[in-house]
């Protein structure tokens, strides 16, 4: 590590309020593991994470780095290895005020910005790698032979639902016809 690096916890004792810190890490065995079971991914290669943590104003820090990964997913249709690679910006802000959340829905849980988070007595650079990984993965991965196929259900004597069966303006479709 160069000097002003830090490892994957920066403990806060630790950080200078006019100084920033930069980490570049590439992640052992025991943690890409520990990714790999938490994400449910089949493989997980190359990774790294690489960035500064920069002071904001009263004891807030803002992180910023960019994420690099190939992973390997089951296709959402057949279970073969679907490998991806997956590039990204992170930033977070880090806040020891109170993050303000939403006035909106019922708990009001969500934050205005989801890029702050309430600072702690660590910043753990491993879980926001984690944490970032997992919203830039495909949401459905799929092979690329992989074809959608319709099954039909339904009780003996009836006719099954269908893709187009269900669709209202499919219905008014075939209404129109009957009535010609």
């Amino acid at each position: 590590m160069r000097p002003n690096q830090v490892g994957p916890a920066i403990e806060l004792k630790h950080l200078v309020q006019n100084r920033g810190v930069t980490f570049d890490l590439t992640f052992t065995e025991p943690v890409i593991l520990e990714v790999i079971k938490d994400l449910d991914l089949l493989t997980l290669r190359k990774a790294k994470f690489t960035g500064t943590v920069l002071p904001l104003s009263k004891g807030d820090w803002e992180l910023s780095g960019t994420l690099g990964a190939t992973v390997e997913q089951p296709c959402s249709l057949t279970l073969e290895p679907v490998r991806t690679r997956i590039d990204a910006a992170v930033l977070r802000r880090f806040r020891r005020s109170p993050v303000k959340l939403s006035a909106t829905g019922p708990d009001n849980e969500i934050p205005d910005d989801d890029s702050e988070e309430q600072l702690g007595e660590i910043i753990d650079i491993i879980r926001i790698f984690s944490e970032a990984l997992s919203l830039e993965l495909p949401d459905y991965p799929r092979a690329e032979n992989a074809e959608v196929t319709s099954a039909e259900y339904g009780p003996p004597g009836v006719t099954p639902l269908t893709d187009d069966s269900i669709k209202p303006f499919a219905m008014l479709a075939n209404l129109k016809d009957k009535l010609k």
